[in-house]
């Protein structure tokens, strides 16, 4: 089967290829709204951009051309969590996907504990193992539907006692939620360990003389 990408519209496309681009893990963000409430929503479209200093990225898209709720947030307050949802967390996780009214608190809805954040105002969910506190860094906007990419500096991290070994998380220990196509998740399945790969240390690199 063989078709130009001009000939899909932009929810055949999304369809398409959030079933290709598979597993993505999933940045359940909160961030606070104009009432002081914190609104949650999960985003699979992320990853990690820099790790000095330490920053993650997110794509979050617009509905029917207006800016999401979390998207509006960031921007008003220049900060918000990224939350790593584990197994135990999949249905509210899933379910802080539905769309409500700006004020409407989801964390609230779906009676999910938060925790005040230790260097900025918003707050983190107390049962996530793992919790990102970040600043807004900066916004950059792709293609024809309003889509932005948004990077935030992790400024704290929280971490569950138990997941970190020698520096690095178990990630069998974490149990994270993955997304694929449609309302579908997956879990971690059986880890495959290879031998270790010689790799040069990471640096920073050194300001160019003017």
């Amino acid at each position: 089967m063989h078709f130009p990408a001009s000939d899909l519209n932009p929810e055949q496309t999304y369809r398409l290829m959030s079933g290709i681009v598979v597993p993505r893990p999933i940045a359940w963000i909160s961030s606070v709204n104009a009432h002081g409430g914190v609104n949650l929503a999960p985003f699979s479209c992320y990853t990690f951009v820099s790790n000095k200093p330490p920053m993650v990225g997110i794509n979050i898209g617009r509905k029917a051309g207006e800016r999401k709720d979390t998207a509006r947030n960031i921007l008003a307050n220049g900060h918000f969590v990224v939350n790593i949802g584990d197994e135990t967390l999949l249905d509210p996780l899933h379910e802080s996907a539905h769309e409500h009214p700006p004020e409407v608190s989801e964390a609230d809805v779906l009676g999910l504990s938060v925790l005040p954040g230790e260097v900025i105002a918003t707050p983190r969910l107390a049962a996530a193992p793992i919790s990102l506190e970040c600043r807004f860094h900066s916004v950059t906007p792709f293609g024809e539907t309003g889509a932005e990419f948004f990077v935030g500096e992790v400024v704290m991290f929280h971490i569950r006692e138990g997941l970190l070994q020698d520096g690095k998380i178990d990630t069998e220990l974490l149990r994270p939620i993955c997304r694929i196509a449609g309302p579908n998740y997956a879990s971690l399945g059986p880890i495959v360990t290879k031998r270790g790969i010689q790799q040069t240390p990471k640096s920073v690199l050194k300001p160019e003389a003017a």
